[in-house]
Parts: C-alpha cells; sequence; structure tokens
C-alpha cells in the first residue's frame, strides 16, 4: 500500500541544521527527509512503549562469566519462569570464561523491561543491552 507523502516546511538554526545535516550523512541517509521519517518514527514508538500494557518485542543481549557460581542454573531458571515471554534464545561461547546470550522476548512492555532489568542485574553478568521496540503498530 502506497502511502500518500505530504511536503512541509521546517524553520530550524542554521548551526542545528549543520549537525543534523552530518549525522544523516554519517548514518547514511541519502536526503533529509529519510532522515527525519526515522526520528519522528523512533519517537512514536518510545512513546507506545511507554505505556506499560503495549505489546512489544525485545532484544535482551548480555555477555556473563559461566565459571560464575550458579549464574547458568539463575539463568536457566528465570528463562523457564518466563517462557510464556521468551520466543528465542542462542548461546554463544566467547572464549574459556565468557559466554553471550541473546533473548528475544514478546509481551506487555511492562514485563519485557522487567525482565530486562533482571536479567542484566544477576550477579556474573558483565554488560548487557536491552532494545525494545513495538509490535502493534506501523507509522
Amino acid at each position: 500500500m502506497t502511502q500518500k507523502i505530504t511536503r512541509f516546511g521546517v524553520s530550524i538554526e542554521t548551526g542545528l541544521l549543520n549537525k543534523f545535516d552530518k549525522l544523516s550523512s554519517k548514518k547514511g541517509y541519502s536526503n533529509r527527509s529519510e532522515a527525519l521519517r526515522d526520528l519522528i518514527r523512533d519517537k512514536l514508538v518510545s512513546e507506545e512503549i511507554d505505556d506499560v500494557n503495549a505489546m512489544c518485542f525485545g532484544i535482551i543481549t548480555f555477555v556473563y562469566d559461566h565459571h560464575k557460581r550458579e549464574i547458568d542454573k539463575t539463568l536457566n531458571s528465570f528463562q523457564h519462569d518466563y517462557f510464556k515471554s521468551i520466543l528465542f534464545t542462542t548461546h554463544v561461547h566467547i572464549d574459556h570464561d565468557n559466554c553471550m546470550e541473546m533473548v528475544i522476548v514478546k509481551d506487555k512492555a511492562g514485563t519485557v523491561k522487567m525482565l530486562a532489568d533482571q536479567i542484566l542485574s544477576f550477579k556474573g553478568v558483565k554488560h548487557g543491552k536491552f532494545i525494545i521496540t513495538s509490535a502493534t503498530k506501523t507509522f
């Protein structure tokens, strides 16, 4: 389905526009319109997932020391407790001491945020990131 395009003007300070153009170029946008559309979509998704009851997807990626006492058991048990929210997990052996996991989740925003906070706070988790996105609307 092709959507109708509306053109509109924007007034912006020269310095701010120059910074925006540099950022847009660095990110590989071919024009300002594409960059602006992505910024607007990103903000709309952020607003949507602020609602704890909004359905969303998330990716929890983290590195942990698999020698840390009970970490494997803790992670496994926690993930089984929330099996209805977890769609997929993958495990990578980085080296002799460290593992990386990626957990893909789908549930209400409040639930997936809680899952991410819990996992990333486990003793033995060295570093992690959580990415959340809307699952219900297209922009």
